[in-house]
């Protein structure tokens, strides 16, 4: 499949509309439901709220970012932008492979070796798991201590971010996915660990006032707002990723969310804020995956070698 993947623009097309449809489908299937919950935000909140998320994915791409200049392949912002904006697509589509692979095969395009691309998206999402349950415990004390299981994760990320440890788990998944070894060397230097935390932990700050604004107008108050809306989200968006099952983390996200938000939101309420953060992730993707193709467009394969100073030969690793 991904051998016809590289070779057809055709088939390229029609995966990338599959994907745009699954998108549109998972807007429109509960548009009564969506529509009830818009209906009652003004709309400079609605757009604040689309603006933060937009902000928070643009700084999280730059971890990921951060993370496979790290293990040898700098990509320009245009490449990176048509890379993982369009690749992040194929989460929409049923079964957990999809964006994996538009990534890997979107990266041949700029001379990204496949296994370098598969380690550097599994790393970001690592980092991006662990810093979520990170900022989840400081801001959801009293929530996070009822998910002591969840707790037990920080520490095990943060082990599996160890250079020894790193290279073992990598290299073990690529034997059991039967793709050989990314090598026994140093994969990641810890300053481009210490990079993408960072803009991963800024990015999980920003994605806070897309749940703060549509709070505030449900009538939340308090100081703890913020911390409170900032922690909810992080702590929803990993549990959706740890529950596998189902695309992107449909209805588990929003479960989980509302019950982190009990704290300052009835649970009706809270699940109005949960179906419009659910919408303003869906537009943002959207809207960062045209954004990405142009942007992908302009730049060029070609352009990729000249302003990230590589040589025209692909790497091997």
């Amino acid at each position: 499949m991904l051998s016809r993947l590289r070779s057809s623009r055709l088939l390229r097309v029609l995966l990338a509309l599959v994907a745009v449809g699954f998108l549109g489908y998972g807007l429109v299937r509960n548009h009564e439901e969506t529509a009830a919950a818009i209906s009652q935000l003004s709309w400079w909140s609605l757009g604040g709220s689309y603006l933060s998320v937009m902000a928070g994915i643009g700084v999280m791409v730059l971890a990921w970012r951060a993370v496979l200049a790290g293990m040898g392949s700098p990509l320009p912002l245009g490449s990176t932008a048509r890379v993982f904006f369009v690749g992040q697509l194929g989460k929409y589509v049923p079964g957990s492979v999809w964006a994996y692979a538009a990534m890997i095969e979107l990266g041949r395009d700029h001379d990204v070796p496949p296994r370098r691309m598969f380690g550097s998206v599994s790393l970001a999402l690592l980092i991006s798991l662990g810093c979520a349950l990170l900022v989840a415990a400081v801001t959801l004390r009293e929530t996070m201590t009822q998910a002591w299981y969840l707790l037990a994760l920080i520490p095990v990320i943060a082990v599996c971010l160890h250079p020894a440890v790193l290279t073992f788990g990598l290299n073990l998944a690529l034997r059991i996915a039967r793709q050989e070894p990314l090598g026994q060397g140093r994969l990641l230097g810890g300053r481009a660990v210490l990079l993408a935390v960072a803009l991963t932990v800024t990015g999980w700050l920003l994605y806070g006032p897309h749940l703060l604004l549509p709070m505030a107008d449900l009538g939340a108050s308090g100081a703890s707002l913020y911390p409170v809306a900032v922690g909810a989200y992080a702590l929803a968006w990993a549990t959706g990723i740890i529950t596998v099952i189902v695309p992107a983390g449909i209805g588990v996200r929003e479960g989980a969310l509302v019950l982190a938000l009990a704290p300052v939101l009835d649970s009706p309420r809270a699940l109005v804020a949960a179906v419009v953060s659910r919408v303003m992730f869906t537009l943002a993707d959207l809207s960062w995956a045209g954004i990405g193709f142009l942007w992908g467009r302009l730049s060029g394969p070609a352009g990729q070698r000249e302003e990230s100073g590589e040589p025209e030969t692909s790497v091997s690793t």
